[in-house]
């Protein structure tokens, strides 16, 4: 594929006039000392302050995007660029696009996705909220490491530079400000080359308040985090409440368990079915999750999952729930049995609740095996439909 220039310097703009035209002459003032060939290209977002005509007296290319939103300007951008480098960056003077000679620098190397670090390369007082700064980042970067890995440790840095061909792969969707934490998320699962250099954050230019929403965005980037994480959203809690559900139920099911003066009865067996029911709704929760996100091209396909799949086939998943469940059928149906045989009497419920719990449980799970498998055969419809 052939560029028009090497780099594109992408700003997304909403009402900027206070602060665009500096970040302008910032970005052309970086490309004619370095002698990079790029342009400036600013994505509207619908300004209706005049930063258009404002952008295009100053250098400017301007694309409109019609959709609102952080991403979908971003997304117009990247689509609209010339470069065979991107580097975006917020155009509200925070960012000093007059020194981007690192992000080139690693671009040229072959890494796909450059990272700025705001804490490595310092914050200027007044330019981070400290609720950002010592909670709301420093949390959200751990958690996306965690969930995801990557070398990244500011997960939300504004000014990144990219391969604009590896990025333009990861097919970003989201058009609000999660789009910073899904560039990094598939960047990460696609396992692209990605680098990270020290940057500076000063306070923005703007007499007005940000478009950032300190809860509803941080809200906003930590459910996307934990959407894109299946194993750590489903998987895992589920795992671990049917081990210790399995564990209990095994504990109290021969009869009372007692440690000290605490005495393990009925009631915790009820609790405990009730924990291996629900661990096993999270675990095929997240099972489902992971083929949606594989068929919507959202996260990768491993080893884990495709083996996953193939032995829990819809026929397979089926067979083996309607066998569990008819197992617990065929245990309630001897506990009735045996209450019929005794004249229909009164129950000693310590002794029947150790029969029913079990059969019920059982019945649950070959149901909720059956209903799921059902409903990854109609997700994979929609993918079958398409072809």
């Amino acid at each position: 594929m052939t560029y028009e220039c090497e780099l594109s310097i992408v700003m997304p703009c909403l009402n900027e006039a206070e602060t665009l035209a500096v970040c302008i002459e910032k970005a052309r003032s970086y490309l004619a000392r370095s002698g990079v060939r790029g342009e400036v290209l600013i994505s509207d977002n619908g300004s209706t302050d005049g930063s258009q005509a404002l952008a295009e007296a100053h250098g400017a290319r301007v694309v409109h995007a019609p959709r609102r939103g952080y991403g979908a300007a971003l997304q117009q951008g990247i689509a609209s660029a010339h470069g065979k480098y991107i580097i975006m960056g917020d155009a509200d003077d925070s960012y000093d696009f007059a020194n981007l000679d690192a992000f080139v620098e690693r671009l040229r190397a072959g890494d796909e996705l450059v990272m700025g670090n705001r804490f490595r390369g310092g914050i200027a007082p007044g330019a981070m909220p400290p609720l950002h700064r010592y909670l709301g980042n420093p949390v959200l970067t751990t958690i996306g490491r965690v969930l995801f890995g990557g070398p990244s440790k500011d997960f939300h840095c504004g000014l990144r530079g990219f391969s604009r061909s590896a990025i333009q792969s990861l097919e970003l969707r989201t058009t609000g400000m999660e789009f910073a934490s899904e560039m990094v998320v598939k960047a990460t699962l696609r396992d692209l080359r990605i680098s990270e250099v020290p940057t500076t954050l000063k306070k923005d230019g703007r007499s007005r308040p940000p478009h950032l929403r300190s809860w509803r965005d941080g809200w906003r980037h930590l459910r996307f985090l934990l959407m894109l994480s299946p194993r750590w959203l489903f998987l895992a809690p589920g795992g671990v409440l049917i081990l210790l559900g399995a564990f209990f139920m095994a504990l109290v099911l021969p009869g009372p368990f007692v440690v000290g003066d605490v005495r393990f009865d009925v009631t915790t067996l009820i609790a405990a079915a009730a924990m291996v029911v629900l661990g096993t709704q999270m675990i095929t929760f997240g099972i489902l999750a992971k083929q949606f996100g594989v068929n919507a091209g959202i996260l990768p396909a491993t080893r884990g999952s495709s083996r996953l799949r193939r032995v829990f086939a819809l026929e397979r998943a089926v067979l083996i729930g309607t066998t569990v469940f008819l197992v617990g059928l065929g245990f309630m149906l001897w506990t009735v049995t045996s209450w019929g045989a005794s004249g229909l009497g009164d129950l000693d419920y310590e002794v029947t609740l150790r029969r029913v719990v079990p059969a019920v449980t059982a019945m649950t799970l070959g149901l909720q095996l059956v209903l799921s498998a059902f409903m990854s055969g109609v997700l994979d419809l929609d993918i079958d439909r398409e072809r």
